[in-house]
């Protein structure tokens, strides 16, 4: 009884914050006031507030572009991330084992160790502020988490199966493409919904990678238009931007938790 008393505090004190975020990004733009934050106005302004963080942030093509970075930088990140396990465990590329941990060993160093470098680079070839150079980057990031998955689902995985298969005439990419990559493909789902989630949540690398509304990511944008709150932007329309824009990683992962945990299951060491 004690117990679940006290689990029931403690789930009440860790949604406080969800508590506050939807009150007071359904409440009107003007009637937002500190004191009364915990008592929900009455007024469900929601989609309104939205639609004025739309007009005001120009988030369309915020949105748009974070909809591309994450569908396509997680399908080339899983991809050369598959491939990579591939020809480390299947292959048995020599020195695989050092070759996968030059892969895995940039995850190691903080995101932060990376800006300046990137910006630098980035603006030496000409990437800086571009559709492209977001998208490899993303991939880039993507591609470690990816190869670690696969390799440990490719290790369980019998050797006899890439045997058969050239003992038919199938050539090494073939054999890749038709059978390795289809029974990996709830491993590679789940790695996809993690990526989609960085991506789509991604705040540091748009900050330093990208400037105009064309590029940015929506994170990126809604952090201006918090920033924007104290010249005027009401605190409901930041907070709704907010809520509305990440509902997309929400609903993925409650429609594929089932493939999620699976895929995880598969993937993880033997």
């Amino acid at each position: 009884m004690i117990r679940r008393a006290v689990l029931v505090v403690l789930g009440l004190i860790w949604l406080g914050p969800t508590y506050l975020l939807l009150v007071n990004a359904s409440r009107p733009a003007g009637s937002y006031d500190p004191a009364s934050a915990w008592v929900p106005s009455g007024d469900f302004a929601l989609f309104d507030n939205f639609a004025t963080a739309l007009d005001s942030a120009n988030l369309t093509q915020s949105l748009a572009s974070t909809a591309l970075y994450s569908i396509v930088s997680p399908l080339l990140g899983v991809l050369v991330g598959a491939l990579a396990g591939y020809v480390i465990v299947v292959l048995r590329l020599r020195h695989g084992f050092w070759w996968f941990l030059l892969i895995f060993g940039g995850t190691i160093f903080p995101s932060q160790m990376l800006l300046v470098p990137l910006f630098v680079g980035y603006s030496d070839a000409g990437l800086y502020d571009s559709r492209l150079g977001m998208i490899l980057i993303y991939t880039a990031i993507n591609v470690p988490l990816a190869a670690f998955v696969l390799r440990n689902f490719y290790s369980g995985v019998a050797f006899s199966v890439f045997e058969a298969a050239r003992m038919d005439g199938a050539s090494t990419w073939r054999i890749f493409w038709r059978i390795y990559l289809p029974i990996s493909f709830t491993a590679l789902a789940a790695v996809f919904i993690l990526e989609f989630t960085f991506i789509w949540n991604d705040l540091i690398f748009g900050l330093t990678l990208s400037q105009t509304e064309e590029v940015r990511p929506v994170m990126t944008a809604i952090a201006g238009l918090m920033t924007d709150v104290y010249a005027g932007t009401p605190v409901p329309v930041g907070l709704a931007a907010g809520l509305v824009v990440s509902l997309p990683t929400v609903v993925l992962f409650l429609a594929t938790q089932r493939l999620f945990a699976r895929g995880l299951s598969l993937g993880s060491v033997q």
